[in-house]
């Protein structure tokens, strides 16, 4: 598929089925990460994908428990695919995908964040044209500045000068397919 259809077409999903993605073609969006631009080329992220749906929900809860709703600047997100925004019922920051990535950052590098959402970007890009889907989930800081995320990163062998910076979701959608919103104007200015 032409890259900017493939960019057109991919949508942010919340509803996953509960069948798991094969490991090879996880390898093949891990390896998409691992391949996106970086400050400096200096490669100071790292990916630790779950593979493991029991892991994911336990993670997923515990991304949830730092979801504060009197930080929202918006009150909806969809009605196709509901995020925690729209329905107070969901209570997996994860939506019960059965992959999840996290993308840790070297701490105190000023390009951190650039870099893990680089990574996630082609990772996201990479999972559509594979067949899988995907979303890209925040609140990885304070995920992992809880005790319980402190010791999954010692557990996973995360060494100590990272922090997490965001998760990718990976499944297969369950029910249709979500359309794409119309793009907003104004959105572009071109100065010649």
């Amino acid at each position: 598929m032409d890259i900017l259809e493939l960019m057109k077409k991919r949508r942010s999903i919340r509803k996953y089925q509960a069948k798991q993605v094969p490991r090879d073609i996880v390898d093949k969006i891990v390896e998409a990460g691992l391949y996106a631009p970086n400050a400096g080329g200096g490669q100071r992220s790292m990916i630790v994908t779950l593979h493991n749906a029991c892991l994911t929900e336990k993670l997923g809860r515990l991304n949830f428990s730092t979801f504060d709703r009197n930080q929202l600047l918006g009150t909806h997100v969809s009605a196709e695919q509901p995020s925690i925004i729209d329905d107070t019922k969901i209570k997996n920051g994860f939506y019960d995908a059965p992959t999840v990535c996290v993308i840790f950052g070297q701490k105190d590098f000023l390009y951190n964040v650039a870099d893990a959402f680089c990574m996630a970007e082609n990772m996201i890009l990479a999972a559509h044209e594979l067949g899988v889907d995907s979303c890209i989930i925040s609140r990885a800081e304070e995920t992992f500045a809880l005790p319980a995320g402190k010791r999954f990163m010692q557990e996973w062998g995360v060494p100590e000068n990272m922090e997490a910076k965001a998760f990718v979701t990976l499944g297969y959608c369950d029910g249709p397919y979500p359309q794409g919103k119309p793009r907003k104007k104004c959105r572009n200015v071109v100065i010649e």
